[in-house]
């Protein structure tokens, strides 16, 4: 496995040359830690998350932390004919609550759930994540509880995290502030990707999500400005907790209960609802002369009703930015197995619609009820 320490780029030393440079220290001279990077604080960091990164480890997986690459070992893994996956992603601007809030331990599911519904959607197993998590100054504390929550997204998913790079960037993040990357890598078997042949007839079923999941959170941000609501004040879609609270639920990971659909020959398409919402994610998994008609209403999680009051946002436009309580649509030829099978894995199953004949371009037609966003 592989982690850096606290460093701006290159490798994990300090900056400069020669003898009085920038990156020694005689009597008087500068030092990497004045110039506000802390080697130290990284290095105490990587000796922090070690016990999280062990934890997630999964077979394929060789070496431990510490070194310059991680290595994996496919044959270990159970392939025989696979194809590698990848994906990467972040978080947006939900960091910016997290930041405000001081809520660190639930951006790294986030960061985690981007990148490996990503994966599912190919018919992909999660095998490992790699983070980047730059700063303008580094605390050790914030940091661990960032990479707990990434650690918990992978022992969600399934896969292991075998390392990451801290970057701490004084001048380029204000002290406090932080960024997040992800970097996932699944397997497939050649002959097991997705999607495969999707036809008119097929059936649309919708998964509920957690709530807004990682987009839209300009959008979110700008509404709560404009209800003067603090972070701490109770949140009027769940009065038991906090906007703060409420607003931070990480993004649902659909990796398991997928994965074992796909095993069992009920999957033949997923769709991850991310930005975009459904208009704008259902096209990329239907294939030309399709489209899904989505004509049934599901249970809308209250934070939308709320967000679309608040901030006086269209329903066509609320459809076009959030998940709208679909996290993921599912299509498949035997819905009612399909659906036995997700409620057994614990997801929220809504039938949603069905897959016709279209034009060329695969497209998405919604025959909403117009309470739709009422529940």
């Amino acid at each position: 496995m592989v982690r850096s320490g606290s460093k701006e780029s290159g490798g994990n030393k300090p900056a400069g040359g020669g003898p009085n440079g920038p990156g020694t220290s005689p009597a008087n001279g500068l030092t990497y830690r004045a110039a506000g990077v802390d080697i130290e604080a990284g290095d105490a960091l990587v000796e922090a998350i070690k016990p999280l990164a062990r934890a997630t480890s999964r077979p394929g997986v060789l070496g431990g932390i510490g070194g310059f690459g991680a290595l994996f070992d496919l044959k270990a893994a159970g392939f025989r004919d696979p194809v590698l996956v990848s994906t990467t992603d972040g978080v947006g601007t939900k960091l910016k609550i997290a930041i405000e809030t001081g809520i660190h331990n639930t951006v790294g599911i986030d960061l985690v759930a981007m990148c490996v519904n990503d994966l599912i959607v190919q018919g992909a197993e999660p095998l490992f994540f790699l983070d980047y998590f730059a700063t303008g100054k580094l605390s050790v504390e914030h940091a661990r509880q960032v990479i707990a929550g990434i650690a918990e997204g992978c022992r969600q998913a399934g896969c292991a995290l075998v390392g990451g790079e801290t970057a701490e960037m004084p001048g380029m993040y204000a002290a406090g502030d932080y960024d997040l990357a992800g970097f996932a890598v699944g397997a497939a078997e050649r002959d097991a990707l997705l999607p495969t042949t999707v036809v008119p007839g097929d059936s649309l079923l919708g998964l509920g999500s957690a709530g807004v999941h990682s987009n839209g959170f300009s959008l979110v941000r700008r509404i709560v400005e404009a209800t003067r609501l603090g972070w701490p004040a109770p949140a009027p879609f769940a009065p038991d907790k906090t906007l703060g609270q409420a607003l931070m639920a990480p993004t649902r990971i659909y990796v398991k209960s997928l994965l074992a659909l796909h095993r069992a020959g009920l999957l033949k398409a997923a769709a991850h609802i991310t930005g975009g919402g459904l208009p704008g994610n259902m096209p990329r998994v239907l294939p030309g002369g399709t489209r899904a008609v989505i004509e049934r209403a599901w249970t809308v999680p209250r934070v939308f009703s709320w967000l679309a009051r608040a901030g006086g946002v269209a329903p066509a436009e609320m459809l076009r930015v959030f998940n709208c309580g679909i996290g993921m649509v599912v299509v498949t030829a035997n819905p009612d197995a399909a659906e036995a099978a997700l409620c057994a894995a614990g997801e929220s199953v809504f039938r949603l619609g069905r897959v016709e004949a279209g034009a060329a371009e695969a497209s998405v037609r919604l025959e909403l009820p117009a309470d739709w966003l009422n529940g």
